[in-house]
């Protein structure tokens, strides 16, 4: 009896999220000037929007249309698998421009230190500014990610300081950080100061939800042939950065924010503010993390989020759903489903978002068979028409995370935007620079 209400509520969750799936992609695409630049409010951000005030919304709405906490957790869940559809379509992508990558040369290289060392510059000097004192650590030495939190959870232990301020930059992030990373790339794109293809490898910030909401404010304000090509970079950015992410944050990016701490907070350190006490480490930590699928659960998801992509595909970009369009997701669909299999094959050593990448890239690779037609079918289906229902589900998870976040304080939200601008802004100022000219 709990296994069929447990299956009726996955239901009515997926139902939710198709209502609002398709509310976002109705409104579509929304520009708001601002001075010089404007801002480029996309549907999946609207689905980010509706699925967190749905949750928010919960207790003062009828019975029958609440959001229980139960489902906010179930939301969370399905998020990373659902993220996976997005990885395989931006490795379909980048498999058929790995020449026009390579040529980027330096530049895709040396960004990746604009990502890594940004949140520090951007954020440590901010976090001192207004009185936080280690908890500065662990909000600036990354962007507050799930290796992040292990990396401090070991070295510290997620009761100090280092782990409080880990764990609200995990928490900021999640509940506000791809409307903010959207809003800012879409206006520093719009004031046209930077290449596309620089910004977009500075969208390529490890977190598969920011880098979704970056590159498609950026992609939004291009030809639909640069489009791809931002979606293209941005996906091999995020790559690597989520490939030598670990090692880089554990080896280089902790110790460095360690050093400058050290340096920095005698000078630019202010009274004794430190961040409100979070809620006990152990339990927050525990409440983000999400279940085990069966791979039979995880075929059903990545189909039903696939089928909401081809309904905003079709509202919002008017491709009818025919034979190629249901050919291409379930090209798209199978490269999920190999790149999970053999992720489990392989020990799960790698994240599967790698095995699903290499999956797609090989797919689309000049001079694999077939590749043209493969490149021809997924291409119908825009990579921002399957962003919406993962931020859908996102928004969807994120009311469950506000209380603990309330009791985090309004510095460490500054400080987290701080550090989120700099991982955007340092890759794409290095990449800037090393970009080769145009032909």
């Amino acid at each position: 009896e709990r296994q069929d209400a447990g299956r009726a509520g996955i239901l009515t969750l997926f139902l939710v999220a198709l209502v609002v799936v398709t509310i976002a992609e109705a409104i579509g695409n929304v520009a708001i000037p601002l001075g010089h630049g404007k801002i480029i409010l996309l549907p999946l951000l609207w689905a980010l929007l509706m699925g967190g005030g749905l949750g928010l919304a919960a207790p003062r709405l009828p019975r029958s249309l609440r959001l229980p906490v139960a489902l906010q957790h179930a939301a969370g869940a399905i998020l990373q698998p659902a993220l996976l559809l997005f990885v395989a379509k931006l490795g379909l992508l980048v498999g058929g421009s790995l020449p026009k990558i390579l040529s980027a040369g330096w530049a895709l290289a040396f960004q990746e230190f604009g990502h890594f060392f940004g949140t520090m510059v951007f954020g440590l000097p901010v976090a001192l500014l207004l009185g936080l004192k280690r908890e500065a650590i662990g909000a600036t030495f990354s962007v507050g990610r799930e290796p992040s939190l292990a990396i401090i959870g070991e070295r510290f232990g997620m009761d100090s300081p280092e782990g409080r301020g880990v764990l609200a930059e995990y928490l900021t992030g999640t509940v506000f950080g791809a409307v903010f990373i959207a809003v800012l790339a879409g206006l520093i794109a719009s004031l046209g100061i930077f290449n596309p293809l620089a910004l977009a490898m500075g969208a390529g910030v490890g977190s598969g939800s920011m880098m979704a909401a970056a590159a498609g404010a950026i992609a939004a304000q291009q030809t639909p042939e640069m489009a791809k090509e931002v979606a293209t970079f941005a996906a091999a950015s995020n790559l690597i950065t989520t490939t030598i992410g670990t090692y880089f944050t554990l080896f280089l990016s902790l110790p460095f924010t360690i050093w400058a701490y050290g340096v920095l907070e005698p000078i630019l350190g202010r009274g004794r503010g430190r961040t409100e006490a979070a809620p006990e480490p152990a339990t927050a930590v525990a409440a983000h993390a999400a279940p085990a699928f069966g791979l039979p659960a995880l075929v059903l998801i990545w189909l039903a989020t696939a089928a909401f992509g081809l309904i905003g595909n079709r509202l919002t970009y008017g491709t009818a759903i025919d034979g190629q369009v249901l050919i291409g997701a379930a090209i798209i669909v199978g490269a999920v489903i190999v790149g999970e299999v053999l992720y489990r094959l392989a020990g799960r050593r790698l994240p599967a978002v790698v095995w699903v990448s290499l999956i797609g890239m090989a797919l689309t690779y000049p001079g694999t068979p077939f590749s043209a037609e493969i490149a021809a079918a997924t291409g119908r289906i825009n990579f921002l028409a399957l962003a919406t229902p993962i931020l859908a589900f996102a928004g969807l998870s994120l009311a469950k995370d506000f209380p603990a976040f309330r009791r985090l304080g309004w510095r460490i939200v500054v400080v987290s935007f701080m550090a989120n601008a700099g991982t955007f802004l340092g890759a794409a100022l290095i990449a800037q620079f090393w970009m080769p000219p145009p032909v």
